[in-house]
Order: C-alpha cells, then structure tokens, then sequence
C-alpha cells in the first residue's frame, strides 16, 4: 500500500514540478529499497511489510529534527527550513499520531487486556502497544504515561 502510494506522489509532484517533494519522496524510495536488500537474505523476497516502512519512516522524521536542531544551532535556517519541507512530506504518509487522552485510553486498555499489575510489566505493556498502534503513538511519551500508570 505505502509503496503504492510512494509511486503516485512521486509522479504527482513530477507534474507538479514540485522539486521539494521530488527529492524528498525519491529518498523514500532510496531507503525502502536499502530495507528491501537488507532483509533479503532472510528470505523476505517481497521487501519489508508496512509496518517496517511506518517505522523507517519515523526513524526519517527523527533524523531530521536532530538535523533542525544542528542547523538552528549552526545559523542556517535555510537548511533547517529545507528539513521541515521534508518533515511534513514524509508525514503524509504516517498514519495521524494520536492526542494525549486518546493515547491514554489505548494505555488502559492494554493495560487491562494483557492484565499487567505493575512496573514489572512495563515492558509487555510497551511491546502490546507498538503491536496494535504502530506509528501512531508516540513511543517516549507512551513509555512516561505507561510508567505513571503502572507505577
């Protein structure tokens, strides 16, 4: 689905004459393939699932708030501008992060339906959590509001 979807936005933006988003998409696709050849000796012929790409995708977006941060430090908010254009391209194609008391909710619940009791399971809970929310909780904040909950 999200290669699909890579593949029209890059024509899209190609029509589009979108220099912005051509770039950035065809880094995308740059990494996804990198993925793809990593996990190929592991018999995986097809590539990566989804889920992988969700994540790939978040380890971009971090990657470019440290570099915001590099370059605001450095006095070159012209790069960091660039890394923000790049920021909200590649959300696009992120699933939407869940508000602070939706993320509870889902915390709760795992919670109960796993039956975790205590700081012991926070591991359990946060594993449950990446399993059914992948990509839309945020994994730092879920990690503080498991602990207060559990603790």
């Amino acid at each position: 689905m999200l290669r699909e979807r890579f593949t029209d936005a890059l024509k899209q933006a190609m029509r589009d004459k979108d220099a912005l988003t051509v770039s950035t998409v065809r880094l995308m696709l740059a990494r996804l393939k990198e993925r793809d050849i990593e996990v190929r000796p592991k018999g995986n012929a097809e590539g990566i699932a989804d889920t992988e790409i969700q994540s790939m995708l978040q380890g971009m977006v971090k990657q470019r708030r440290e570099s915001i941060e590099l370059y605001e430090k450095g006095n070159r908010p012209d790069l960091a501008e660039k890394e923000r254009g790049e920021i909200a391209i590649i959300e696009r194609f992120l699933p939407q992060q869940m508000g602070e008391a939706e993320m509870e909710a889902a915390i709760r619940e795992t919670i109960a339906s796993i039956g975790a009791s205590g700081i012991k399971d926070m591991g359990r809970t946060m594993a449950a959590l990446r399993e059914r929310y992948a990509g839309q909780i945020d994994s730092a904040k879920a990690s503080q509001a498991v602990k207060r909950l559990l603790g």
